[in-house]
């Protein structure tokens, strides 16, 4: 499934790779259609059918990810309201063990997000995760999500690595498909992203997993090696 023993570099999503995903599910299809019913003193079926094709006629630009966009488009401020419902960010199963077990790989870790500065933010104030990684990089910083396959090339003047040593984990199939196109060795896909909803179903070419404790035992097997740092 992975060939550990050919990696330097791990790249790894935040939001349904390392973090629950219902998080954000539940804010964009739930708390905000609720909140903006009562801003706007609608019904909140109503601002749910008005609010969810807006969002996802953005989906896979960086605008769908954008708080700052959103909160200008809506009037309201979407990192606050992110904020209310806060306690439902955490980690996924057995992150903690496999961020810990890159480490004593000697493998460098470093997390690539298309989540927008301001709630990338709040997820690490709620989790610490930047204690366990080697650096975290937005894809806002950038300009460009990670869909877009010129994403990889500016990533390399931020994050140099080597294509053929590096292993991209995402949820987002589109992602890993970009990653591959751009020349990235290996993939992995989560495929149980939001802990509240059912797996998903795999893809013909990327590999899948449900939790990282599936992968955790042929990584244990390189840990022996030299440290990449």
């Amino acid at each position: 499934m992975v060939d550990w023993s050919t990696l330097e570099t791990v790249f790894l999503d935040m939001d349904g790779t390392l973090l629950d995903l219902h998080f954000d599910n539940h804010f964009w299809l739930e708390h905000l259609p609720r909140r903006y019913a009562e801003q706007f003193d609608l019904h909140p079926a109503e601002a749910r059918d008005y609010l969810i094709p807006m969002i996802m006629a953005e989906r896979g630009s960086l605008n769908w990810y954008c708080t700052d966009y959103w909160s200008e488009r809506l009037s309201l401020d979407i990192t606050g309201l992110k904020a209310e419902v806060g306690d439902r960010i955490g980690y996924r199963p057995h992150v903690t063990d496999f961020l810990a077990s890159l480490r004593q790989a000697g493998l460098r870790s470093v997390i690539v997000t298309n989540c927008h500065p301001d709630p990338l933010a709040l997820k690490l104030q709620k989790t610490g995760l930047e204690k366990h990684v080697d650096g975290i990089i937005s894809s806002h910083d950038l300009g460009k999500p990670k869909e877009d396959t010129d994403f990889w090339k500016d990533l390399g003047q931020r994050a140099p690595y080597r294509h053929e040593s590096t292993l991209m984990v995402d949820d987002s199939f589109p992602v890993l498909e970009s990653a591959r196109t751009a020349g990235i060795a290996q993939c992995l896909a989560i495929l149980s992203p939001d802990s509240q909803q059912p797996a998903r179903d795999g893809h013909t070419d990327i590999p899948g997993i449900h939790h990282f404790d599936e992968v955790l035992p042929d990584l244990h097997t390189r840990q022996a090696l030299p440290s990449y740092r």
